[in-house]
C-alpha cells in the first residue's frame, strides 16, 4: 500500500494568523508536525500551502512542499489538488493521509492507526476518535462528537451531544455511556478523495458545517478508530502559549 502524506498549511487565519511559522521550541508548528509524519516512513510527506513564506520555510529545513491555490475551503480539496500534480508526473498513491498542520504532537502511533484501516478493504475513509470525559466539552458545540457502529463504521458526527439519554439529567448523561470526541486527521483511498470533493453539500452539512457529514450522507463507510492520545490542536496564541509552558518550559516534558 503506497501512501501520501499531506500536511495542509495556510498562513491566513483569523485567529492566528502565520499559525504554522508559530515557534515552539526552537521549531516551527509545521516543522513539528512535518518531522512526526516522517517516522512513520510513508512513501512522501508534503506540506500544501497557499502561501510562499510556509514552502520557503520547509524547503529551508528540509521538508517537502507543494503551493496549491488559494480557492479552498478545506484541507481535503487542497489533498486532491496536491494527488492530481503527483499524478500528472507519473506519481500514484493508494492511500491519501490528511494530518492537520495545527497539532506538533500527533503521535506516529495515530498516523499509523489511520493506515491501518485500510487494510479492511472496506474501508473508503479513515479517523480517529478519542473518549470523552468532560461534561463541560461534551456539550460544547466546538467539540465534534461521533457514535459508531459496532464494526467502528461511523454512524453520524454532531455538534451536540450524542446519543441523548431520555429520562436522565444532561450532567449524569457522561456516566451512562462512553462518549467520543472526534480528532481531526482523515484518510482516504485516492479514487475515494476524487469523489467527494466533487460532491455537492447535503443537507447534514449544511445543518452542522461539518464536511464529514456530506461523506456519510452520500453513503461512504467512515473508519473511526480509537486512540489514547486526545492530542493539542492550536487555534489561537494563547493554545500556543499553554503549549509552549507545557512542554518548552518544563523539564519533565
Amino acid at each position: 500500500m503506497k501512501i501520501l502524506a499531506v500536511i495542509p498549511a495556510r498562513y491566513a487565519s483569523t485567529r492566528f494568523p502565520g499559525k504554522p511559522l508559530a515557534n515552539i521550541c526552537g521549531k516551527s508548528m509545521v516543522q513539528r508536525v512535518y518531522e512526526q509524519v516522517l517516522t512513520t516512513g510513508w512513501d512522501r510527506v508534503i506540506v500544501a500551502t497557499d502561501d510562499r513564506r510556509i514552502a520557503g520555510h520547509v524547503k529551508d529545513f528540509g521538508g517537502q512542499a507543494m503551493m496549491t491555490g488559494t480557492h479552498h475551503t478545506n484541507g481535503t480539496s487542497r489533498c486532491l489538488e496536491v494527488v492530481e500534480s503527483l499524478e500528472t508526473n507519473g506519481e500514484y498513491f493508494d492511500v491519501v493521509i490528511n494530518v492537520q498542520g495545527d497539532e506538533p504532537l500527533i503521535q506516529q502511533e495515530q498516523l499509523l492507526q489511520v493506515a491501518a484501516l485500510f487494510e479492511e478493504p472496506e474501508t473508503d475513509i479513515a479517523t480517529l476518535i478519542h473518549p470523552l470525559h468532560n461534561t463541560k466539552e461534551l456539550f460544547a458545540p466546538h467539540t465534534v462528537k461521533v457514535v459508531t457502529a459496532t464494526d467502528k463504521t461511523a454512524l453520524y458526527f454532531s455538534r451536540q451531544a450524542i446519543p441523548f439519554f431520555r429520562d436522565v439529567e444532561p450532567e449524569n448523561w457522561i456516566t451512562k455511556t462512553t462518549y467520543y470526541k472526534h480528532i481531526g486527521i482523515y484518510g482516504y483511498r485516492s479514487e475515494v478523495l476524487k469523489n467527494i470533493v466533487s460532491l455537492p453539500p447535503g443537507k447534514l452539512e449544511t445543518a452542522e458545517n461539518l464536511e464529514q457529514l456530506r461523506w456519510l450522507e452520500y453513503g461512504y463507510r467512515i473508519k473511526a478508530e480509537s486512540t489514547d492520545y486526545e492530542g493539542i490542536g492550536i487555534d489561537t496564541p494563547e493554545d500556543l502559549e499553554k503549549l509552549i509552558n507545557k512542554i518548552c518550559n518544563n523539564p519533565s516534558g
